[in-house]
């Protein structure tokens, strides 16, 4: 975690007043001094604790210190991201993923991947896409149906949020229908293997049958749309067997150039930001690719999956902003915390640096109320 982000705790403080009880504070001590022969505490200690603090000055100038830490931490940020190199930004996106290899001051982009793996991954989504449109239309009670146990009753009510009265899904539908039927036309002419072709037919014809039979109703619940969707599975898993192959000779073809095209004295540094959003974060298709050609010592520091909410307007730029705050923190972690493995691990990595401390409080909150209860001693002290 960034430490930048960890010492963030808040903005927008007032100003100071001297008040005047602070000033008759230190006059009293200062003529103790003539009266009595002896040093009476400082007029800082003395107005310290004998004034009221002035409390929106005193968290100013303690939030400065992040303010100015801010400033320099994004100013090295900036100097870092300039000077990585080499990189290959993945952008997952729906071609297989577009490559950017940044290295020495230039950068190349390209998709490798063949575009069967599109057109195979389109048609797959056939059902998905059937799916997208009657689910607000859902009965949102759990239906008596096999592996259903696994539904969350939530989840569907939250999703059916129309529910079966409504046929205003006939005619989006419809709409839908016409294009499979466009792709059901020309699949023949899109130069697919011969299985990969046979089995876009079959969901695509599925598909169509399905929307035939309930728009001709102005029904249908989840019973008839997992028979329609369990009937397509098998070719499903063709259209996914083609995209994965695919994926995979396409990926080895530009790693294998440009690994020559890098040298391998600097492809042994290299770092790879694969871009994804969450529902493909986790074992993403590229990332269990890329993983054979990176330094096997340095796989785990050094492929950087890079969830994302939505995807920006310059992913490259995104990648480089995010590993500039990786590299400088790998750094820093060991110069911060010298004498903590595991803080300096955690500043490295994924883990807050705070979880320890919560999770031990968390744990026993008596021992917590001790340890403050000794610091306020010493500071009264």
């Amino acid at each position: 975690m960034s430490l930048a982000s960890v010492l963030t705790i808040g903005r927008h403080w007032g100003q100071h007043m001297t008040t005047r009880r602070a000033f008759l504070g230190s006059a009293t001590a200062a003529g103790a001094v003539k009266l009595l022969g002896t040093a009476p505490p400082s007029a800082d200690r003395a107005g310290r604790r004998d004034s009221p603090v002035d409390g929106e000055q005193a968290r100013a100038a303690l939030v400065q210190v992040d303010t100015d830490t801010q400033k320099y931490y994004d100013a090295l940020r900036v100097g870092v991201a300039a000077h990585l190199s080499p990189v290959i930004v993945v952008y997952n996106d729906y071609a297989g993923g577009l490559f950017t290899l940044v290295h020495d001051g230039e950068r190349i982009s390209e998709h490798p991947v063949s575009e069967v793996f599109e057109l195979a991954k389109s048609v797959a989504h056939a059902p998905l896409g059937i799916y997208s449109i009657l689910a607000p239309y859902l009965d949102n009670r759990v239906p008596n149906l096999p592996n259903h146990d696994h539904l969350d009753a939530h989840d569907l009510r939250t999703v059916a949020f129309k529910g079966p009265r409504s046929t205003e899904w006939i005619t989006p539908l419809r709409a839908f229908g016409d294009t499979l039927s466009a792709a059901c036309r020309e699949v023949g002419s899109a130069d697919l293997a011969p299985d990969l072709e046979a089995s876009c037919r079959v969901i695509l014809d599925a598909a169509l049958r399905f929307i035939d039979r309930s728009t001709a109703a102005g029904s249908f619940d989840m019973k008839s749309f997992e028979d329609f969707s369990g009937s397509v599975y098998e070719d499903i898993g063709t259209t996914m067997d083609w995209a994965a192959k695919v994926q995979i000779e396409g990926v080895k073809d530009v790693m294998t150039r440009w690994r020559a095209r890098v040298g391998e004295k600097d492809w042994a540094d290299l770092y790879i930001v694969v871009m994804s959003i969450w529902t493909t974060a986790a074992l993403n298709q590229n990332s269990i690719i890329l993983r054979q050609y990176l330094n096997a010592a340095k796989v785990d520091s050094h492929l950087i999956d890079l969830m994302m909410a939505q995807f920006p307007a310059d992913p490259v730029a995104v990648a480089l902003d995010n590993l500039a705050r990786i590299v400088q923190d790998n750094v820093a972690a060991e110069m911060v915390f010298p004498l903590d493995r595991k803080l300096a691990d955690a500043l490295k990595g994924q883990e807050d640096l705070l979880a320890p401390a919560i999770q031990k409080q968390l744990a026993c909150p008596f021992q917590s109320k001790q340890k403050a209860a000794k610091a306020a001693a010493r500071t009264k002290a």
